[in-house]
C-alpha cells in the first residue's frame, strides 16, 4: 500500500530550506554586535550589508548558479559572503588560502569560478594565477583602494548596492557552497553542499549543543570566536548557527596567538572551536602568565584530543570537548558530552552522534572495531569531477569515513585510527593514535606522531617521530621505550607496539588545516635514515 501524502491546499506556501531563512530571527537581536578588524557593527547593519552585497554582485552580472570564490582571513566580510552569495542563488566557493598557488589555481579552475573576491594580502597570488583561469570574469579586492585589474573595491561595491534587495525563493536542493578537501595525496577533491543540507546541519548542531551540560554547550548569552578557518568546512558550520541564535561574534583575522588571547579577554569570548595545534599555540603563548581564561568552551576536532592537552587547558580555565567530522560531512557528526563523574578520557572521544545522524561500524569477523559508516541528511553526495571516488565514498549506501572506530553501549563513538595510519606488525594491528596519546603523557614530549615503516621480518614496525620545538630535550629512545613498556605491562597496548626506532625533528609537518602530514613523515623517514635512531 503506498504511503499517504500530506495534502496541499491551494495557495499554501511551500517553504524551502534556504540559507536566507536562517536570518529570520534578526529582528530580535538587531542591536547585537559583530566585531572584526577593529570594526564593530550591529546585526541590523549586517542585514543591510548582505542585501547591499547581493545587490551589487547582481548588478555586476553574477547570476544564479555561478560560482563566487572568496579568499580572506576570518572577517565580517567573509560572514557577509556566507549569506549573501548563496542566498542570491549563486554558489559560494571558500578557497583554502594555505594551499600552494598551483593547487589554488586548480580548485578555481575546477569550479569554473566566474567571480573572485579576495583580501589584498592575496593580490600578488591572484595576479600570478589569473591568467590560468579562463572562466574568471571579475576580480573584487578587499582593500582601501581599488587595485589594478579589479572591477571594484569590496567596500565601495557594498556601499553602492541597494539595501532593499530581495532574496528569492528557489529549490532548496540548489548548491549553496563548494570547497576542496585537504588530503595529502593527489589533487584536492571538490565537495559541495545544498541549502537544504546546510540548514539541516545548522539545526542539528544547534540542538546537539543545546543538549550539552553547562560549560560544554552553546547558548544565547555566549560570545563566539572561530579559530577554525572560514575556508575550511564552513568554519565547522558555526557562523550559520551563531547568526541564527543571535550571539555576539568576534572575527580575529589571521590566527596570531597573542591576538586571540587579547580578543578573548577584551570581548569576553566564551565559545570557540579549533584543532589541537591551535590550542597548543594558545597555551604556549599564555605560558606562565597569571590568571585563567574561564569561561571558555572549545570544541576540538580535526584529530583526537590528547588527554594531556585537555588537562593543561583545564588548568587554564578552558573547557575542551572532542568533536568528530570530515570535509565530506559538512562537518559535524558527533560531540563529546560528559558528566562530572566521567573520566577525563570521556571528553576526548569523538562523542555522541548529533540528531539525525546514524552511525555503524563495519566490524570484521571476530573484531569489535571497524570502519565507521555514516548516514545523515547533510553529507556530500559525491566528488564532482572524480565520479569513481564518489562511488567508493558511498558504496552500499553508507558514507565510508576511512576511520576505524568502536561504538560504546551508549552510542558514543571513539576513533581508533585512520585506516591508512594503522600499523600492522607481526600480524597485529597497532593504533598510531593510541601510541601518540600515551607518548604525550611523557613529561619531555611536546609533540609526537607514529608511522609504520617497512621491516623485513615483521612487515611494519612503529617509528616514533618527536618534535623538539627547541624548549624541552626529548627523551632517549630507551626512555621512551621504558615509558611505553609500562603501558604494555598494564595491558593498555601490546608489547609489539613499543617502537624500536625514534626520529627527532624540529617540528612535525602539517597540512593546511593543522593535521599532521604523515605522508611527508614517511618520505622523510625513507630518505633521511641518518636521523633515525635504532634500539
Amino acid at each position: 500500500m503506498p504511503v499517504k501524502l500530506h495534502p496541499s491546499a491551494r495557495g499554501a506556501y511551500d517553504y524551502p530550506l534556504l540559507i536566507k531563512n536562517l536570518l529570520s530571527g534578526l529582528p530580535q537581536w538587531r542591536d547585537q554586535w559583530i566585531v572584526s578588524d577593529d570594526r564593530r557593527y550591529t546585526y541590523g547593519t549586517f542585514e543591510t550589508r548582505i542585501a547591499r552585497l547581493a545587490s551589487a554582485l547582481s548588478r555586476l552580472g553574477v547570476e544564479p548558479g555561478q560560482t563566487v570564490a572568496v579568499m580572506d582571513w576570518d572577517s565580517h566580510r567573509y560572514l557577509e559572503c556566507y549569506f549573501a552569495v548563496p542566498s542570491m542563488g549563486a554558489v559560494l566557493q571558500t578557497v583554502n588560502v594555505r594551499l600552494s598557488p598551483q593547487q589554488i589555481a586548480f580548485t578555481l579552475a575546477q569550479t569554473g569560478a566566474e567571480t573572485l573576491i579576495y583580501h589584498q594580502d592575496f593580490a600578488p597570488l591572484v595576479a600570478q594565477i589569473a591568467g590560468s583561469l579562463p572562466a574568471l570574469q571579475r576580480r573584487i579586492v578587499m582593500a582601501p583602494a581599488t587595485a589594478e585589474g579589479c572591477v571594484d573595491n569590496f567596500e565601495a561595491m557594498v556601499d553602492s548596492g541597494s539595501p532593499d534587495f530581495v532574496f528569492p525563493d528557489f529549490d532548496e536542493n540548489a548548491v549553496a557552497t563548494t570547497f576542496h578537501t585537504t588530503g595529502t595525496t593527489g589533487d584536492p577533491k571538490a565537495v559541495s553542499f545544498s541549502h537544504r543540507q546546510l540548514v539541516l546541519h545548522t539545526l542539528a548542531v544547534g540542538t546537539a549543543l543545546a543538549n550539552q551540560p553547562d560549560g560544554q554547550g552553546f547558548r544565547r548569552g555566549d560570545v563566539y570566536m572561530p579559530m577554525t578557518p572560514m575556508f575550511h568546512v564552513h568554519a565547522w558550520g558555526m557562523p550559520y548557527l551563531a547568526v541564527m541564535v543571535g550571539v555576539k561574534q568576534v572575527y580575529p583575522g589571521r590566527y596570531e596567538p597573542k591576538r586571540l588571547l587579547a580578543l578573548k579577554r577584551s570581548e569576553g569570548v566564551t565559545f570557540s572551536h579549533c584543532v589541537s595545534t591551535i590550542l597548543r599555540m594558545l597555551l604556549d603563548a599564555l605560558g606562565e602568565e597569571e590568571g585563567g581564561l574561564a569561561p571558555w568552551t572549545m570544541v576540538i576536532g580535526g584529530g583526537p584530543l590528547p588527554t594531556s592537552l585537555m588537562v593543561q587547558a583545564r588548568e587554564k580555565g578552558i573547557s575542551t570537548i572532542g568533536g568528530y567530522g570530515m570535509s565530506e560531512t559538512g562537518p559535524v557528526i558527533a560531540l563529546a558530552r560528559v558528566s562530572p563523574d566521567d573520566p577525563p578520557e570521556a571528553r576526548c572521544r569523538a562523542g555522541l552522534p548529533a540528531p539525525l545522524v546514524h552511525v555503524r561500524v563495519d566490524v570484521p569477523a571476530g573484531g569489535g572495531e571497524g570502519e565507521l559508516l555514516l548516514r545523515a541528511p547533510w553529507l556530500t553526495n559525491d566528488y564532482p569531477g572524480t565520479p569513481a571516488a564518489g562511488e567508493a565514498l558511498w558504496e552500499g549506501g553508507w558514507l565510508h569515513t576511512q576511520d576505524i572506530a568502536r561504538i560504546a553501549p551508549d552510542g558514543g563513538v571513539s576513533i581508533v585510527d585512520r585506516m591508512k595510519d594503522v600499523i600492522k606488525t607481526g600480524g597485529e594491528w597497532v593504533s598510531a593514535t593510541l601510541l601518540e596519546e600515551l607518548t604525550l603523557r611523557h613529561p619531555a614530549v611536546e609533540d609526537v606522531a607514529f608511522i609504520g615503516v617497512p621491516h623485513p621480518r615483521w612487515g611494519e614496525r612503529p617509528l616514533a617521530v618527536l618534535a623538539t620545538k627547541g624548549r624541552i630535550a626529548p627523551p632517549s629512545l630507551e626512555g621512551l621505550q621504558a615509558h611505553l613498556r609500562a603501558y604494555a605491562d598494564a595491558g593498555a597496548i601490546s608489547r609489539y607496539a613499543v617502537p624500536d626506532e625514534m626520529m627527532v625533528i624540529e617540528a612535525l609537518p602539517r597540512t593546511s588545516v593543522g593535521k599532521v602530514d604523515k605522508k611527508n613523515l614517511r618520505i622523510l623517514a625513507e630518505h633521511r635514515p641518518e636521523i633515525r635512531k635504532q634500539g
